[in-house]
């Protein structure tokens, strides 16, 4: 019987203290996600339902007139955890997805190794925390949070890796295909095991280290562990996880998958969504001319269509179109959508309203409305999921005392740098104002010269420039010497900049989830849960002892 962990909450909690910001005030998100969250240019165009209560309200709607298979979906879930530790709200949400009025709020991630980024995890409290807003929100209706597990990924350098105090760790495996089909090899159990003197020397790291072994024991799929840990973090949250590589559920989806072997109908589809975007914002992906791939064994290969047979590439396997469909009646689980087709998937398995994404992966989905429209099947609302920044009380405090707000955290060094030693001298370091007398004076100047000759007025301008260039060098060089004057400050940013932003990266894209729980245990997911906005997204800076 699977561990039953339980972390002390005896420990100092985090600290509420914490401020929401817009997502366009850390300008590092694209132009299209932050037109999407502000409604503004033509973002909208290519959504469904607009990230509002209203939008979700219309989602609703939209939902009830595209029923899905209920009966298979609660029998394989049933059977996903039958060997997991019961948790009564697992059960019970398991149980509504039977009832028609229950819709889904879904978000999706690889099974990354020991999670990979802290953003797996903020995904999946968003989730969890805006079913529940919708609950309140809609109060006729039942919202049961879900884990897509993206398993049938095979980027091993990406879901097979993870950093850990700015240390890289990869699982050097040779195995191959899809990563939630790989087992726990001796490599993976190895890698573990370099990690038990980190675990072990923080205050719940030794619990943490426990329900990772426990998940991640020799002969289980990667799917099978992920299932295992997340469900032990998130479980009694009632938080559903979802493997879709599944034979009876792929069944559901043959009619799609058929379609797109007939015809490749999903790259017809995108084309005109490509055209439109790409006049305002940056396309994610143009798709191929056959969104799907061949799963067997250690096999994930794309399929192609050239003359008159199907291949899988780079293997010696090729069908007739009489053989590859036959194939895929008779074995829906070696056929596997890529990003074009996974959404359409992953809607059709599931009552879905919402999808909770990050920003990369809503400007996939937002190409592909016309996708989900050529088969019928409900596209969702999307919403951007939440991000966070973590800092400590000190960090907080000397930030202030250089009279910065959090939203400067995200501003380049030099521009923090400028700032600063403009704030803190008592020597005016511009000369704006000699630049604007010279620009008078050299008007007058050229007024003069052209009295006397036409072609002199073009001297004077370059005079003038030339000047000008002189000047703001030495403004340059007079605030490179007011920066050497308070060396001290500015490198005090350039430490909390570094902290904060490991690799000049969003945290939560670098760091590993182990430094929080290790430390905090299960009051840290709590942190985040209390601060995580639901309905609407936010970056959130939070502040802990």
């Amino acid at each position: 019987m699977p561990l039953s962990i339980q972390f002390s909450r005896n420990l100092p909690t985090m600290s509420q203290s914490s401020k929401h910001i817009p997502f366009s005030s850390t300008h590092v998100f694209s132009k299209l996600i932050n037109d999407y969250l502000e409604g503004k240019g033509t973002a909208l165009d290519f959504v469904q339902y607009a990230p509002n209560l209203e939008g979700y309200r219309t989602a609703i709607e939209g939902r009830k007139k595209h029923p899905i298979n209920r009966n298979l979906l609660f029998d394989v879930l049933t059977k996903q955890y039958a060997n997991l530790p019961q948790e009564n709200a697992v059960n019970n949400q398991i149980a509504l997805l039977n009832k028609d009025n229950t819709f889904v709020i879904t978000t999706a991630h690889q099974p990354n190794l020991f999670t990979g980024p802290l953003y797996f995890f903020y995904k999946i409290i968003h989730t969890i925390q805006l079913a529940a807003s919708l609950k309140v929100a809609f109060p006729e209706c039942n919202f049961v949070p879900v884990y897509y597990m993206g398993s049938e990924d095979a980027d091993i350098e990406e879901v097979g890796s993870f950093n850990l105090d700015l240390k890289h760790y990869q699982w050097a495996t040779k195995q191959t295909g899809a990563i939630g089909r790989m087992q726990v090899d001796e490599a993976l159990l190895l890698l573990l095991k370099q990690l038990e003197s980190y675990w072990t020397i923080l205050p719940q790291g030794q619990k943490a280290l426990e329900i990772l072994k426990e998940a991640y024991q020799k002969g289980k799929t990667i799917s099978e562990a992920t299932l295992s840990f997340v469900h032990a973090f998130f479980g009694s949250k009632g938080l559903l996880v979802l493997q879709p590589d599944d034979a009876a559920l792929k069944a559901a989806f043959i009619p799609v998958m058929e379609k797109e072997l007939m015809s490749g109908f999903s790259h017809e589809a995108i084309q005109p969504t490509i055209a439109a975007l790409s006049k305002d914002y940056h396309v994610q992906s143009e798709g191929r001319s056959i969104n799907l791939f061949y799963l067997k064994d250690n096999l994930r290969a794309r399929i192609e269509k050239q003359g008159e047979q199907y291949i899988v590439v780079d293997t010696d396997i090729q069908f007739t179109q009489v053989e590859i469909i036959t194939e895929l009646h008779q074995h829906p689980e070696r056929f596997s959508p890529n990003v074009i087709l996974r959404g359409v998937y992953q809607e059709t398995i599931l009552p879905g309203i919402v999808f909770v994404g990050g920003g990369g992966e809503l400007a996939y989905w937002m190409e592909l409305k016309n996708v989900f429209q050529a088969v019928g099947v409900h596209y969702p609302l999307l919403q951007l999921r939440n991000s966070f920044l973590l800092m400590s009380h000190k960090q907080a405090e000397q930030w202030s005392a250089m009279q910065f707000e959090e939203q400067d955290l995200f501003k380049p060094i030099l521009e923090l740098e400028i700032a600063y030693v403009k704030k803190h001298t008592n020597t005016k370091l511009d000369l704006q104002d000699q630049l604007n007398q010279l620009s008078n004076l050299y008007i007058n100047i050229k007024n003069q010269a052209v009295q006397v000759d036409a072609s002199l007025g073009a001297h004077a301008e370059n005079l003038a420039q030339q000047v000008k260039a002189k000047l703001l060098a030495l403004e340059k060089k007079m605030l490179r010497a007011e920066r050497r004057k308070q060396s001290v400050d500015i490198q005090r940013i350039h430490r909390i900049k570094k902290e904060l932003f490991p690799q000049n990266n969003l945290q939560e894209r670098e760091e590993h989830f182990s430094k929080w729980v290790g430390q905090y245990g299960l009051s840290w997911i709590d942190t985040i849960m209390e601060n995580s906005t639901s309905l609407e997204s936010k970056f959130s800076i939070i502040k802990f002892d």
